[in-house]
C-alpha cells in the first residue's frame, strides 16, 4: 500500500508542476484533465502526508523513550504521544484504504429518482411525499440540486407518483444503492 501511495504522491506533484506551465494553461482540454485528476488525487495525498507525519511523531516519541537519561515526566509525555501517534497511524491507514478503492466511473453522474405511492391510497401517497422531502433535504445538505421532472400530487400534500433529478458532483455515488419497496403501516 505504501508503494502505491508514493506513486500517487509523485503523480500529484508531477501534475501540480505541469499546471504551472504556460503550455498546459493555454490547452484547456489538458488543463481540465489535469485539474480533474488533481481533484481526485488531492484527498489521498493529503491523508498520506498526515500518515507520514504521524509516523514521524511516533519515531520521535520512541527515541525519547529509549533515551536512558530522560526525565520521568518527559518519558510519560513521550509515552502518551506515542499512543496518540499509533492511534493516528491506525486511523489514517484505514482511511487510506478506503480512499484507494477504485472509483465507479458513474459516481459523478446525476440521479433520477422515482417514488410511487402503491397500495394504501392516501397513506401511501403521504409517505411518498415524506420520502421526496427527505431526499430533497438530503440533497440540499450535500450541495446537490433537486429538480422535479413530473409529479402527481394528492389533495393532502402527498404524491401518487413523483420523479425528480438530483444533480451535482457525487450524486450517483451517494444514492446508487437507494432502491426497494417500503411498507407503511399505521398502528
Amino acid at each position: 500500500m505504501l508503494e502505491k501511495l508514493k506513486k500517487v504522491e509523485e503523480k500529484f506533484d508531477f501534475i501540480s508542476a505541469e499546471l504551472c506551465k504556460s503550455e498546459v494553461v493555454s490547452d484547456m482540454e489538458l488543463y481540465k484533465k489535469y485539474m480533474q485528476e488533481l481533484k481526485h488525487l488531492s484527498p489521498i495525498v493529503e491523508k498520506y502526508r498526515e500518515y507520514k507525519a504521524a509516523e514521524k511523531n511516533a519515531d520521535e516519541a520512541k527515541s525519547l523513550l529509549e533515551e536512558s537519561g530522560a526525565d520521568p515526566e518527559l518519558k510519560e509525555l513521550a509515552r502518551a504521544e506515542l499512543e496518540e501517534a499509533k492511534e493516528n497511524i491506525e486511523r489514517t491507514q484505514q482511511e487510506l484504504k478506503v480512499l484507494l478503492l477504485p472509483r465507479d466511473p458513474n459516481d459523478d453522474r446525476n440521479v433520477i429518482v422515482e417514488i410511487r405511492g402503491g397500495a394504501g391510497g392516501e397513506e401511501a401517497a403521504l409517505f411518498a411525499g415524506v420520502l421526496f422531502r427527505m431526499y430533497s433535504m438530503y440533497g440540499d445538505t450535500k450541495g446537490f440540486k433537486t429538480e422535479v421532472l413530473s409529479a402527481n400530487a394528492t389533495e393532502l400534500g402527498g404524491y401518487k407518483e413523483i420523479s425528480f433529478m438530483i444533480s451535482g458532483e457525487g450524486a450517483y455515488s451517494r444514492l446508487k444503492f437507494e432502491s426497494g419497496v417500503h411498507r407503511v403501516q399505521r398502528v
